[in-house]
């Protein structure tokens, strides 16, 4: 039969030591679980955070990139359509110029050469009977023009006969004249004063700012690189 002994003060003590010993043990190494545990979810957590941030930044990045890229796009178009629209206006000024002065120089054709005028306008008649090809035909001239009308009419009918073979009568119209102001040249009337054929210097000079313009231009600024299609 067994005896029980009473434990004395000091075992008891000695036991709780041990005990205390073993929970705090325990408790430490679960802390340590715990803080083990709460370190890896934190650098997950945190390395999750940091590619998330790191996504956002480089995608805020790269529309603010875009947006500058686009801007700078923007910009040097607008800039160089500025430049080629002032190069535009500035060959154009220059061209006006051009034949604002040719505009100049024929409204002194008649005064200078008296002898040549008349010979410019026996051509010009000339062409609009070949045109007309009719046997009565009008002309409209400057007032101050009349004497060297009349000599180049008589020159323009004995060529043209000479020429087609045929007689033509080409009338002055004194009473509608043209403007003194005119550079000089003649309109010539056919087809019962249907026809009009203006051969004034101030027509001829428009039809060879339209005709001529495209070689002007191509001698004064060059070849346009950009022009797709030639005539």
């Amino acid at each position: 039969m067994s005896q029980s002994h009473a434990l004395s003060d000091d075992q008891v003590q000695g036991e709780l030591r041990k005990m205390t010993a073993f929970i705090r043990q325990e408790a430490l190494e679960k802390a340590r679980e715990i803080q083990l545990k709460a370190d890896e979810e934190f650098a997950i957590e945190k390395s999750k955070l940091v590619r998330q941030e790191t996504a956002a930044i480089d995608t805020l990045y790269e529309k603010k990139f875009k947006q500058a890229a686009m801007s700078q796009q923007i910009t040097r178009s607008t800039l160089s359509n500025r430049t080629r629209l002032r190069v535009l206006s500035s060959r154009q000024e220059l061209l006006d110029e051009l034949f604002e002065e040719a505009r100049g120089k024929i409204s002194g054709v008649a005064a200078k050469d008296a002898k040549k005028y008349q010979t410019v306008l026996k051509g010009l008649i000339l062409e609009g009977l070949y045109s007309l090809n009719e046997s009565t035909v009008e002309i409209r001239a400057r007032k101050k023009d009349t004497d060297a009308i009349k000599k180049a009419i008589g020159e323009a009918e004995k060529e043209f006969k000479e020429t087609v073979g045929k007689e033509v009568t080409v009338k002055l119209d004194e009473n509608e004249p043209l403007p003194n102001e005119n550079a000089g040249g003649v309109v010539i009337i056919g087809g019962n004063g249907k026809i009009e054929i203006n051969n004034t210097f101030e027509e001829r000079l428009r039809l060879l700012e339209i005709d001529a313009l495209p070689v002007v231009r191509e001698t004064l600024f060059g070849k346009n690189e950009n022009r797709r299609f030639h005539d």
